[in-house]
């Protein structure tokens, strides 16, 4: 295997907690935003989200998908215009940065990269202000070189955009550079471009739901600086 260069982080379930982030955050949006508890509960469903329970279902598009799908579900809604939809969504997203968490392994793994001199950056299918705005509440900006969403010009996840533009962007070819994601989108972007695979298991999917998909799989951030030492003979 080639000496790996550069680590590209997807961000929800991987830097940033996405239970203890975006299951309270949506369900305060929602409830803040629906004209009643009906409304709520069918925009909820909408997403796959449990609204009374506050958490959401593995399938919804929330997970995996853009912002733009979660709208477009939402405003399929009856009686749930386009408007509405994407006020929900703006408050999703300032709720997103008021109760962003990380597991507290996540900035001492980056760091550790860091001082390997390895370029770290960011390909998440949520927005990139809303990635940014994150990053700067949880002081990680700084680590990341780009911060890439979606929505940068570089198209969506599991389309190899933003890995093929993090390798441009580094001069680091795609065969030394790690994708580390949670979810399946991930793993298959990273075999486009041709990148390794490396599954971890904090978000949604389980390290078994990775594990056919994957290089390899890691249990938490932890391992990461451990398995890159291992696979670089170092």
């Amino acid at each position: 295997m080639s000496r790996i260069e550069a680590v590209l982080f997807d961000k929800d379930g991987v830097l940033v907690d996405f239970f203890a982030t975006w299951e309270p955050a949506t369900a305060k949006a929602i409830r803040s935003v629906a004209r009643d508890r009906d409304q709520a509960l069918a925009l909820a469903a909408a997403i796959d989200f449990d609204l009374d329970g506050e958490c959401f279902a593995a399938s919804s598009v929330f997970i995996a998908g853009t912002a733009s799908d979660s709208i477009a579900a939402m405003t399929a809604v009856p009686g749930a215009d386009e408007a509405l939809v994407r006020r929900i969504s703006a408050r999703i997203i300032e709720e997103g940065v008021a109760c962003v968490a990380a597991p507290p392994e996540v900035p001492v793994a980056l760091r550790a990269l860091r001082e390997r001199g390895l370029p770290l950056g960011i390909a998440t299918n949520d927005g990139e202000e809303s990635a940014r705005r994150q990053m700067a509440t949880l002081g990680l900006t700084d680590l990341f070189d780009p911060i890439m969403g979606a929505d940068s010009g570089y198209g969506a996840k599991p389309g190899p955009g933003m890995i093929l533009a993090f390798s441009a962007r580094h001069g680091v070819e795609p065969s030394r550079i790690i994708m580390v994601g949670d979810s399946t989108h991930d793993m298959h972007a990273a075999k486009a471009a041709g990148a390794v695979r490396v599954g971890i298991g904090t978000g949604p999917a389980s390290p078994d739901d990775l594990a056919p998909h994957a290089d390899h799989v890691i249990a938490t951030m932890a391992e990461l600086p451990v398995l890159v030492a291992r696979l670089n003979g170092t």
